[in-house]
């Protein structure tokens, strides 16, 4: 993974310093509400229903077992004992005090963390597949795409006020999208042309909340060099255009769809054509130094399917199915991905507590060469797990809480902190997902149902990616009571998709009988092995809506 420079060191310090300083200085009244607000967006710090809230970057999911450590120690010395992984692969902290706040930031700043820029009008964090560089079929490894993403946008002037948030997703494989890529303000797809050349096929204007939308390609093939003359192009036009009287209209979605796609393309191209000077071009000396953070560790040499895993998993049924859900197959020979559940009955999806993390930085170290990653489904994964001793760390990940079989299927929920945490909330999200979990705790029915993503957000602004989910759930307010809103159909893959309202909201007492509704329907319809995407696309949303209302 990358490692700070002497550079990157001195300017994470040095922000430290001087946020320790503004909080200090509006603790002792120097400074008002308003004018202490950016500097703490800045630093990640939002102030939610109940307490601060601390979002620390987790650069595209990347984190060694020392840094998680850190994040174990920061939840138990400063919170509650417990973190948040959100769906833009960072970690959150619900009940940090405001004043606490930069001693929290220096101990991140001693293992290459921060929280710069995962708040506030500027370009977030930049988020990728959690499987990236150790998944077969890929085009190449896109985190030094990330990486050079990260370090261009970092503290960039000139979009530091931009008129609304902004997120960059990178897509390397061609089959499947793991990061969403289609629904952010820019998606970059690592793509081959005709010749056989590197290069990235664009799309802007995706994403979600109160006007979701799919992006739009406005590019089919830009060289490798020419990537950030080209996103800087496109931040420029989104700069000088974007509204920013209303920050409801204000991503860039509306600019583009304002514009309509060719324009907005046209603006980009003729901005692109002053902007790709040879000073903004990337070397290639420069990506090779990028690239070479990101080299494979000391792998052995092995063989799939050794004799330790057949006989664990003819011999153990509860191993067997979580080594068919939680694990994915990886490019060497011998060895397996593995994804921890962070999805257990009883648990708000995506938490984890300051115990699970220190024992999780435990087996990083034992089992794959002390690195692991945040997922945009709320888990974690560790990439690199020999298959002879998977049935040795599922039975320690079952003893931790890890080893829900689940990894797919419809108890996997997205689940954004909803009216429980968040300021923002028209209604609770974490108990939505608790009941969908305890009606559907029988796991041979939920592998009948086979592959379902739910989503379930808390308000129109829609962290839970409820848009994209196969079944969305939404929280409504009407009148000061907590109602839900359905929709069917999302999909967050290549073939992006934005779900259908089912019709009127349901109370919160209802949800579980009427997911239970819903997939009674598919069972009845679907043809064979179709997954519910698939049998919801035939058949329409007619039948479902005639049964749930029935």
């Amino acid at each position: 993974m990358y490692q700070y420079d002497a550079y990157d060191q001195k300017i994470v310090d040095q922000r430290v310093a001087q946020y320790r300083d503004q909080t200090e200085r509006y603790l002792a009244g120097e400074l008002s509400e308003d004018e202490f607000r950016p500097f703490r967006l800045q630093n990640g710090l939002y102030v939610q229903r109940y307490a601060p809230m601390l979002r620390v970057a987790i650069p595209y999911g990347m984190l060694s077992s020392t840094q998680l450590r850190t994040l174990a120690y920061i939840a138990r010395h400063y919170d509650r004992g417990y973190a948040h992984i959100s769906t833009r692969q960072n970690i959150q902290y619900n009940w940090p005090k405001l004043e606490q706040v930069p001693d929290i930031l220096a101990d991140l700043a001693n293992v290459q963390m921060h929280a710069i820029q995962t708040s506030g009008n500027c370009i977030r964090n930049t988020t990728t597949d959690q499987f990236a560089g150790v998944v077969a079929g890929e085009v190449i490894d896109p985190r030094p795409t990330c990486e050079l993403i990260r370090q261009w946008s970092t503290f960039h002037p000139e979009f530091a006020f931009l008129p609304r948030k902004f997120k960059i997703a990178v897509n390397a494989h061609p089959d499947v999208d793991r990061a969403a890529t289609a629904v952010h303000d820019i998606g970059v797809y690592i793509v081959k042309n005709s010749e056989g050349e590197i290069g990235y096929k664009i799309l802007v204007g995706g994403g979600l909340g109160r006007t979701p939308i799919i992006g739009s390609v406005i590019r089919e093939f830009l060289p490798q060099a020419e990537l950030i003359a080209y996103l800087e192009a496109v931040l420029r036009v989104y700069n000088l255009h974007g509204r920013r009287d209303n920050k409801y209209k204000a991503r860039i979605k509306i600019l583009v769809k304002a514009l309509t796609p060719a324009v907005f393309a046209e603006k980009v191209e003729a901005e692109f054509a002053y902007t790709n000077t040879e000073a903004m071009r990337v070397p290639a000396a420069e990506l090779q130094r990028l690239a070479s953070f990101f080299t494979e560790p000391a792998y052995q040499t092995l063989s799939d399917n050794p004799i330790e895993l057949s006989q664990a998993l003819n011999e153990n049924r509860a191993f067997a199915l979580w080594f068919n859900h939680n694990t994915h197959a990886h490019k060497k020979a011998g060895y397996r991905i593995v994804t921890l559940s962070l999805k257990r009955t009883g648990v708000a999806p995506g938490d984890i507590t300051s115990e699970q993390m220190h024992a999780v930085a435990d087996l990083v170290d034992q089992y794959s060469f002390g690195e692991l990653r945040t997922t945009h489904e709320q888990n974690l994964v560790l990439s690199d797990v020999r298959q002879d001793q998977l049935f040795a760390l599922w039975q320690q990940l079952s003893t931790l809480g890890f080893a829900t079989a689940n990894i797919g299927m419809l108890t996997n929920i997205i689940c954004c902190p909803g009216g429980d945490f968040c300021s923002l909330a028209n209604a609770k999200s974490i108990p939505i997902a608790d009941q969908i979990q305890r009606r559907f705790e029988d796991l041979d029915e939920v592998y009948n149902i086979g592959d379902l993503d739910i989503n379930i957000s808390g308000c129109m602004n829609a962290c839970g990616h409820h848009h994209v989910g196969h079944i969305g759930i939404l929280g409504v307010d009407k009148k000061g009571a907590e109602y839900y809103q359905v929709s069917l159909g999302g999909n967050a893959n290549h073939d992006a998709s934005l779900g259908d309202i089912l019709g009127p909201s349901f109370v919160a007492e209802e949800m579980a009988n009427i997911i239970e509704e819903i997939l009674n329907t598919y069972l009845d319809n679907r043809l064979d092995s179709e997954r519910f995407l698939d049998t919801y696309r035939r058949i329409g949303i007619a039948k479902f809506k005639e049964r749930v209302y029935a």
